[in-house]
């Protein structure tokens, strides 16, 4: 398991390595050809790109410090590194798409004719990079990994409304369609972005998982034989993907070895869909105030 996890961690970190190594190599393309054609749309993406080349950079070099072992600093590990990634992208893809509309509404009201011509070839070279990173950054579970999708799922959507509308442009007189087309992709990006970054703020607080109901949990845990209540029961996540449980179970006072290991399994059974990373269940006797906390365990 732990072998298996390890090779999971090291794959989504190639992943994005792959796709930051694509991005600033075409945001250098980008930034020249936007230059060269007069095209806000491309101007405007290409800004985006950088700022999204920065992000995947950062992304890169924390999702790979969130593989480390623990220590004793960091008793939990590293994940929430990989979240923090998230975050900060986030903030900085609603940032940069605020900035690009402030670009893109003045073009509105003196629109300027773009090279229909180079923004089509850029347009098809666009889709095919970014296109590429998205299918290699695709699968991931992780926060970090679904925001760096959606940075460059943007930037395929934007080429293919670049494409569209140099099309249409190069047959028929209408510039206003470029900087339409920037804002029109920006209002879509931002609204995704901006849930994806309250799911990550909700996280990063240590809310319950969004697809996971604990009071089911709880619920089922109160049901199984010989426990009297629960209470201290928290489910939190270390990076959206790996998660960590704890429960004080109380059984009855004369309960013995045998049953309380029966409860623990019991509840161990109930949580095993969950991806969990660190599980704590303590026992504790009813009518005592002394319990037994002997179950502190990576869960397989």
């Amino acid at each position: 398991m732990g072998h298996h996890h390890h090779h999971h961690a090291d794959s989504s970190t190639g992943k994005i390595k792959t796709a930051f190594f694509l991005n600033i190599c075409f945001t250098i393309i980008e930034i020249i050809g936007g230059l060269l054609t007069n095209s806000m749309a491309i101007l405007s993406d290409a800004l985006h790109d950088l700022g999204d080349s920065l992000s995947l950079g950062l992304a890169w070099f924390l999702q790979k410090f969130s593989n480390k072992d623990h220590s004793s600093d960091f008793s939990f590990g590293y994940k929430r590194f990989s979240l923090l990634a998230a975050l900060i992208n986030s903030v900085v893809l609603i940032v940069g798409s605020t900035f690009i509309l402030f670009e893109a509404v003045p073009r509105l009201l003196n629109p300027v004719t773009p090279n229909t011509t180079g923004m089509m070839l850029l347009a098809i070279l666009g889709i095919f990079v970014n296109g590429a990173a998205v299918i290699k950054l695709q699968g991931g579970d992780s926060m970090n990994q679904k925001v760096m999708t959606w940075h460059l799922l943007e930037d395929v959507l934007g080429w293919v409304a670049v494409l569209i509308v140099s099309i249409i442009m190069t047959f028929a007189d209408v510039p206003i369609l470029d900087p339409l087309a920037s804002i029109g992709i920006t209002l879509y990006i931002l609204y995704n972005v901006v849930l994806n970054f309250i799911q990550t703020m909700r996280l990063f607080l240590e809310g319950v998982p969004k697809n996971i109901n604990l009071e089911d949990i709880i619920h089922k845990i109160n049901a199984i034989d010989n426990v009297v209540s629960t209470h201290h029961t928290h489910l939190w996540s270390m990076d959206g993907e790996n998660h960590a449980f704890s429960t004080h179970a109380v059984v009855p006072a004369d309960a013995d070895k045998e049953e309380v290991c029966r409860v623990k399994d019991q509840i161990k059974e109930i949580i095993h869909s969950i991806h969990l990373e660190h599980v704590t269940i303590e026992i504790e006797y009813e009518d005592e105030p002394c319990s037994i906390s002997d179950l502190h365990e990576k869960s397989d």
